[in-house]
């Protein structure tokens, strides 16, 4: 099955544009699948939270073991958010790229910059031989899994276009599969990018409202990720809930839960 969808990933990427949601347990990820998502995506966020831990806050040991369930758990290609590698050099890059491939996920990101706060972009040369090296540990596994490169400039308080294109046209050249600059808004942007690095598809993150699956589609997006933005969604209605329990003693948030019923529905249909 691991060949088969790495297969049907990289299919995805040919044309067309397609949603990647983020779940971060198996419930949500065999929700998602229900709903008739052609893949999904991990999201180290969604995760790191669902386990009391802040974003990167997360082990290696312990996100394989996570990437293994959600790969497991439904009959779709899983991407996963493999934050930066969990290691600064490329040997260590290659090391964790190769047991991650090992879990049955069909993809996986590479980050260019380490993560937390106050963190900074690697420098080119380094990011570079980091991608490179994932290239080459995906090439040895004999997996197949599509290698995405992403350049965090727009996340590190650096937005400038001409340094994603830069960065995101050198790790093509490394091997990369799909491109990837979190944090762009503009669509005028979005069109540009895409423009510049083609014919290597590109990712566009979606947490927020600024653009429709047809809009981004028309600039030619190939593929629409939301990050950790449906885990968000769902932390904002539990502690709405929990926070108006606590503070007036009123249930008035349970009116607008999903019933029960509908919830036991949904996951007797599995198998």
């Amino acid at each position: 099955m691991p060949a088969r969808t790495a297969a049907a990933f990289h299919e995805l990427h040919q044309s067309g544009c397609f949603v990647l949601p983020n779940p971060w347990d198996v419930g949500s990820a065999r929700a998602l699948a229900s709903l008739g998502f052609s893949a999904l995506a991990t999201t180290s966020a969604g995760y790191a939270w669902a386990a009391g831990e802040p974003d990167h806050g997360i082990r290696l040991e312990p996100l394989l073991a996570h990437l293994r369930e959600i790969a497991a758990s439904v009959d779709l290609p899983v991407t996963a958010d493999f934050e930066n590698g969990l290691a600064d050099d490329p040997a260590g890059v290659a090391r964790h790229v190769t047991a991650a491939a090992a879990t049955g996920i069909a993809g996986l990101s590479i980050e260019d910059a380490p993560g937390g706060p106050g963190a900074a972009l690697y420098d080119l040369g380094v990011a570079v031989e980091r991608l490179r090296a994932a290239r080459q540990a995906i090439d040895a596994s004999g997996t197949g899994i599509v290698l995405t490169a992403r350049c965090e400039t727009f996340l590190v308080g650096q937005p400038d276009l001409s340094v994603a294109i830069d960065r995101l046209t050198a790790y093509a050249d490394a091997g990369a599969d799909c491109l990837y600059a979190p944090g762009i808004r503009d669509l005028d942007q979005i069109g540009e990018l895409v423009r510049a690095v083609a014919p290597t598809p590109v990712n566009v993150l979606m947490v927020g409202d600024f653009a429709s699956v047809a809009q981004l589609a028309d600039r030619g997006v190939r593929r629409i990720s939301v990050g950790g933005a449906l885990a968000r969604t769902a932390w904002t209605g539990f502690l709405t809930a929990a926070r108006e329990i606590a503070g007036s003693g009123t249930f008035h948030a349970f009116a607008q839960t999903v019933s029960h019923t509908e919830l036991n529905t949904l996951f007797s249909r599995r198998g």
